[in-house]
Parts: structure tokens; C-alpha cells; sequence
């Protein structure tokens, strides 16, 4: 019976303790220079899309691939185009073949100008001779301009055809992860349609929401720590980079109804090195923004 008692008191002391224990992390407010606050990690989304509709020829990614700036990620339908620039690459080529005659003839009625000039001057050959031969050399001169205009607007034509089809080929913007596929392969696309997003994982952040009451506290570049429940032994090193100029009531996400009612600023705490990229967009966590130096760091308290 003792025993029993025993075991009976030991586990009424572990409650309590543990009770006290809870009841000190949930509502002993945080030291006075430091301000909780919790929401979901966040990136800066870069939206992928083709200037030009077309079929999709090749996807090459798909969501949580990992990219590099200027890897192919989708490659649409090039051959029409292809086609074209090997037209247009023909034209240029031909061109440059007829400017090079007209270069030559210009050259020749010149000197035959020149030539028929010293012999009217001599007296061996006539004017009218003169004449035929300057006129020659006017009308070569513009025969060469014609060709050379002619071969101006053919490689413009060039250059668009392979602009156009290097713009089939599309390619990641920056490094990042990709987010979201919104097409598939074979698919039709429409010129300007989203066929990929892309979040870059090495400036990711934690938007929060501050009370009006508290907002006059946080400064851009205050430091502040950000806890998940993915890695509650540790924290990630976050800096205050955005404050909201404009007050809003708080968004629905936020836990409970009473705190929906508050006007409150949006904050973006940006971390300082996401390691192994363990940290992903949409996951929710807490954070503790440090608006005193002096304070020292505590954990969030609910």
C-alpha cells in the first residue's frame, strides 16, 4: 500500500512539475526587448513563361528539381523556326555573294571613269565616251547600295528568326528550386501562359504580422531567430529586411480569432543562410525579433 502511495505522489509531482513547466512557457511573456510573432516561410517566386505559343517539345523539370541559372527547362517545338533561319541564313548568303560583284563592278567602272577622264583630256577618246563611263560607275554604285540594303534587311530577318528560336528553348532565370509544373509535355501553350515557377531557397523568409502597438520597435536590420516544429532544437538566424508602411487587419491564417481583429504590420524576416536548404515555402513557424541589443535571445512562448 505504501508502494503504491509512493508511485501515486511521484507521479502527482511529475504533473505538477510538468504543469508549471507549460504553464511558464506559454505564459511567461518574453523578455521587453524581444517581440514574438509566427507565420509561414515564404520565397520570392519568379514565374516562367514563353514569350511565343507553341507545343511542348521536351520537359525537362519538374517540382523540387534543383536548376541553375540558364539551365534548359523547357524546350518547345523549334522546327518552323528552325526552318526559317536556315532560309534567312541562305538569303544573307546569297546577298553577301551579289555584294561582293557589286563591290567588284564598282571598282572596274571606276577606274574605267578615270581612265576615259585622262583620255578626253588627251584628246584620244571623246566626252560622250566620258559620260557612258561616269554613268556606269553612278549605276554600279547603286546596284552595291541596293545590295547592301537588301542584305541589311535580310540579316535582321536573320537575327529575329534566331531570337525567336533561341526564345523556344526556355531556361531558368536564376538559381532556385522549382515550385510548381503547370504544363505538360505535349502540351499546347499560349504565348505569356506560367509553365514553371521558381523560388530561389537561399533567400527564403518568414512573413509575420506585429500589432500596431509593437510596431514602432522593430527597425529594419534588427536581428531575429526563426523555430519550426520540423527542428525544435534549433534556430535559424533571420534579419528584418521589410516593415509594411500600411496597417492590416490580420490575415485568417493566424491561429486564433481574437488576434484576427487587431490591426497588425506585415514583416519580412529574411534568413541569413538556409543550411541543406532544410527550411522549405509554406512552412509554418515561429520567430523572436530582438529589438534591444542588451535582451538576451529566449525561445517563443505561447
Amino acid at each position: 500500500m505504501k508502494r503504491f502511495i509512493i508511485i501515486g505522489a511521484i507521479v502527482l509531482a511529475s504533473v505538477a512539475g510538468y504543469a508549471a513547466y507549460m504553464t511558464w512557457i506559454y505564459e511567461t511573456p518574453l523578455p521587453g526587448g524581444l517581440i514574438q510573432a509566427n507565420g509561414r516561410i515564404e520565397g520570392d517566386r519568379i514565374i516562367i513563361a514563353s514569350k511565343f505559343p507553341g507545343r511542348v517539345a521536351k520537359l525537362l523539370a519538374r517540382e523540387g528539381d534543383s536548376v541553375t541559372e540558364g539551365q534548359i527547362l523547357v524546350q518547345l517545338d523549334d522546327a518552323q523556326l528552325k526552318a526559317k533561319v536556315d532560309q534567312a541564313s541562305e538569303a544573307v548568303a546569297a546577298l553577301e555573294a551579289q555584294l561582293q560583284a557589286a563591290q567588284h563592278k564598282v571598282e572596274q567602272t571606276r577606274r574605267d571613269a578615270k581612265r576615259f577622264r585622262d583620255l578626253v583630256a588627251e584628246g584620244t577618246a571623246t566626252i560622250h565616251e566620258k559620260e557612258e563611263t561616269e554613268l556606269a560607275w553612278e549605276v554600279a554604285r547603286d546596284q552595291l547600295a541596293a545590295v547592301k540594303a537588301q542584305l541589311s534587311q535580310a540579316k535582321a530577318k536573320r537575327v529575329e528568326a534566331q531570337s525567336v528560336l533561341s526564345d523556344l528553348t526556355i531556361r531558368a532565370p536564376a538559381d532556385g528550386t522549382i515550385s510548381t509544373r503547370m504544363v505538360d509535355g505535349g502540351e499546347v501553350v499560349a504565348a505569356g501562359s506560367p509553365l514553371l515557377s521558381l523560388v530561389n531557397m537561399d533567400r527564403l523568409y518568414l512573413k509575420v504580422y506585429v500589432p500596431e502597438v509593437e510596431i514602432g520597435k522593430v527597425r529594419l536590420g534588427v536581428p531575429a531567430r526563426i523555430y519550426t516544429d520540423a527542428y525544435p532544437d534549433q534556430h535559424f538566424d533571420a534579419t528584418v529586411r521589410y516593415i509594411a508602411s500600411q496597417a492590416e487587419f490580420t490575415p485568417k491564417e493566424v491561429q486564433t480569432p481574437d488576434e484576427r481583429v487587431k490591426l497588425v504590420y506585415a514583416v519580412k524576416l529574411y534568413l541569413d543562410n538556409n543550411p541543406d536548404h532544410r527550411l522549405t515555402p509554406g512552412l509554418p513557424a515561429d520567430a523572436v525579433i530582438r529589438w534591444q541589443e542588451e535582451t538576451p535571445w529566449a525561445k517563443p512562448r505561447w
